[in-house]
């Protein structure tokens, strides 16, 4: 779905605070694991013909790596987030920066609305899933579509664990789509439920390992290591996983398409 995507280097990848269910202080981050992780997942995704644009990490911004939540990339266009917490906020001023100077039209969402870009906002074909409540305002959604030029399917999460909607829901083409059916209220299952042909329920322990939390490239899906169930369920359907370990980043609440921002995922835009 995805040929070309903006990672940074994780070289000041640490907890600071603690503002999702997996983030502790006490649990630290091993530095030099973490970074031989990222190596290893960007020449992964390098290795299947994916171009690796990188943003350069801010001391500051110890979350910067997970540059999915940046925003959302259009075309030329980029909207960046408004995150919701304090500790985030700080890095929307850097990829807005990097984005000018690669020559991207910025537009912005109306504060005082968060939403937390691709972490939130996923493209499956010519439609694009949003989830909302513990990072994204549904009333963000509103001026969100406006600026897409599109409408978004709307799908409210029920667990604070899956705060994002790209930690437990991945469109993978061709009417098929991985999700954590706990993890949306009825309603929200109700809307994948009837927009997909075909889908792979992740079970209790291999969600928690955020197999969801992946990255697909044609018929290949990038995920994390220690989800056996759902890589034969992903060879069962003609897909076929490409494991990296992402267990530091876990830690954070993210692994493999927390770790990447898709710069060309979203389609022509579709009249509403």
């Amino acid at each position: 779905m995805t040929h070309r995507v903006l990672m940074c280097e994780p070289v000041h990848y640490r907890i600071d605070y603690e503002i999702n269910p997996w983030m502790r202080r006490s649990n630290r981050v091993d530095g030099a694991r973490a970074l031989a992780q990222w190596r290893r997942l960007r020449e992964r995704i390098e290795d299947l013909g994916v171009t690796v644009d990188l943003i350069q990490q801010a001391p500051e911004a110890p979350d910067m790596t997970f540059t999915a939540n940046a925003g959302v990339v259009l075309g030329d266009r980029f909207i960046p987030s408004n995150f919701r917490f304090e500790e985030r906020q700080q890095e929307e001023d850097h990829f807005i920066r990097w984005f000018r100077q690669a020559r991207y039209t910025v537009e912005t969402i109306h504060l005082p609305h968060y939403w937390e870009g691709e972490g939130d906002v996923l493209p499956a074909g010519d439609q694009v899933f949003a989830g909302y409540r513990y990072r994204t305002e549904y009333r963000a959604l509103d001026h969100l579509e406006e600026v897409l030029g599109r409408y978004l399917v709307r799908v409210e999460l029920a667990d604070e664990r899956f705060y994002h909607l790209d930690t437990c829901f991945a469109p993978l083409g061709e009417g098929h789509a991985m999700y954590v059916p706990e993890a949306f209220t009825a309603d929200g299952r109700e809307h994948i439920e009837r927009h997909f042909d075909d889908l792979i329920a992740v079970g209790p322990e291999e969600s928690l390992r955020f197999a969801c939390n992946a990255l697909v490239v044609d018929r290949e899906v990038v995920m994390n290591t220690g989800c056996p169930e759902t890589v034969r369920a992903l060879r069962e359907r003609g897909y076929e996983a490409v494991e990296s370990a992402t267990d530091e980043f876990i830690k954070a609440g993210g692994s493999v398409k927390c770790l990447t921002l898709m710069l060309d995922a979203f389609g022509p835009v579709v009249e509403t």
